[in-house]
């Protein structure tokens, strides 16, 4: 299977996915808006066919395109988590599409932003990379404005569409400075050529790590992130919270270590600046918050500074790290949105914490779940959460980032706080009357999450061998 001489194989996942969508789009536009359930059932269908493919591809290191298709372990080990985002946000929003907003065309988005993730996840040079990004993002923009009679959900899509705009604007000037000073955009070519510390290539490199701090909400890229995961419809933003920011951390990671593995000192000197600011701002801002979906925006900034945390070692036990970390955060979010979407109260879903007061009696197995996640977010051992900043901080001692590590447990602690006032307005505060029965889609999300969350420590070994094997495929 070729095409123009180059070997289609490794594409092969993402070419049956972007398949599928055209498929499901003649479907919805030829039936109309009552196949929004089927659309939907049949894309999350799609989303795990997808990674049979992935998974049944031959070992080893792939390439297409000239090389600026790359398919290995670190690429295999990140789609298959990119993939289970997107699969596990659709199923989280069947309830809101069947219910509230019919929109066959919601699960056709996902999937082609899905696209571009795996796109952007397989990038080996500078074009590969600018496709990927923008066929993930042009599809967000999209989402994050679906609920059309919402002036909240149309702002937040308009401000992620003119900053994310911006960002682009960034990094493909920075993408055409690294070029013009080493004359190639390849990831290989690029590191054979950025040994000497050109001014004028450091320049470069500035700016495209600008336009990816903003994909992964990083600070002082992050000033989107709180709106538009306020303002975007439930649904949407558990999806914004996971599979993107896997795709986003995949291409930060093998930009940093395959493309600029001469310059470790100088893009190390960004990285742990970001990492700093990102996990003190999470820490700090979210304590104020009254509404819970904020609260989750400031929680998932910090969280990628902690996992940035993981890069700056510039090693590969940091690249192991960043992905046992990008993991683990998954599924803690994924269960926390599972729990969010199921408050609701008389048909009306709640987002303020004040209406999450003495869950604990009205539905004691939701609240001991919610704890539990919310326990893991803050670090709490043994929950899985703590083992993902253990692998990190472990990475950054090893290199010699003390500072770095101590910062890093420092605003953990720090950020306990506003996780553990939840638990406490749960288990302590008078409650506010019954919420409505949870969905069985909810359920069975939440269930999954809640038990990869408290049992990891049982037997780790299975994520982090993977993660060991993924990371060593980048050095």
């Amino acid at each position: 299977m070729s095409f123009a001489g180059h070997s289609l194989l490794p594409v092969l996942p993402e070419l049956v996915l972007a398949a599928s969508a055209m498929v499901l789009l003649m479907v919805g536009a030829f039936r109309g808006q009552q196949t929004t359930s089927a659309v939907t059932s049949l894309a999350v269908i799609a989303l795990i066919v997808t990674g049979v493919l992935e998974l049944w591809l031959p070992g080893g290191k792939l390439t297409t395109f000239g090389g600026s298709f790359i398919v290995d372990d670190f690429a295999r080990f990140l789609k298959i988590l990119a993939l289970i985002g997107s699969g596990t946000a659709l199923i989280l929003s069947r309830g809101y599409l069947a219910q509230q907003a019919k929109i066959f065309e919601y699960a056709i988005l996902i999937m082609l932003s899905t696209v571009g993730m795996m796109v952007l996840i397989s990038a080996g040079d500078l074009i590969m990379l600018y496709l990927g990004l923008e066929l993930m993002s042009l599809a967000l923009y999209v989402v994050a404005a679906s609920h059309r009679d919402d002036a909240k959900s149309t702002e937040a899509g308009l401000k992620y569409f003119v900053l994310g705009a911006l960002s682009s604007g960034m990094l493909l000037y920075g993408a055409s400075l690294v070029y013009g000073f080493t004359g190639t955009v390849s990831f290989a070519g690029i590191a054979a050529e950025a040994k000497s510390g050109n001014v004028g290539l450091l320049f470069g490199l500035v700016f495209l790590l600008t336009g990816l701090c903003f994909k992964v909400s990083a600070v002082p890229f992050h000033m989107w992130t709180p709106d538009v995961y306020e303002g975007a419809p439930t649904p949407v933003t558990a999806f914004f919270a996971s599979a993107p920011k896997v795709a986003a951390l995949a291409v930060f990671t093998r930009v940093a270590l395959t493309a600029f593995p001469g310059i470790v000192p100088q893009w190390q000197q960004i990285v742990v600046f970001v990492s700093i600011a990102s996990m003190a701002l999470g820490s700090f801002a979210a304590i104020g918050q009254k509404n819970i979906k904020r609260l989750m925006a400031y929680s998932s900034i910090g969280h990628m500074g902690f996992a940035l945390v993981g890069l700056a070692a510039g090693t590969q036990q940091g690249a192991q790290g960043v992905l046992v970390y990008i993991a683990i955060y998954v599924a803690m979010t994924l269960g926390t949105f599972a729990i969010i979407l199921a408050m609701k109260r008389n048909g009306q879903p709640v987002e303020t914490i004040s209406d999450f007061a003495g869950l604990s009696r009205t539905n004691p197995v939701l609240a001991f779940l919610f704890a539990m996640l919310l326990f893991s977010l803050a670090g709490v051992p043994p929950l899985a959460g703590f083992f993902g900043k253990f692998y990190v901080f472990l990475a950054a001692v090893n290199a010699g980032l003390f500072t770095l590590a101590v910062l890093g447990v420092l605003t953990s602690v720090i950020g306990a706080f506003y996780y553990l006032s939840i638990v406490k307005v749960m288990y302590f505060d008078e409650p506010k009357g019954a919420m409505e029965p949870a969905s069985g889609e909810l359920r069975f999300v939440l269930a999954v999450a809640g038990v990869f969350n408290v049992l990891f420590f049982v037997y780790p070994a299975p994520l982090v061998n993977a993660a060991t094997v993924a990371a060593k495929s980048l050095f």
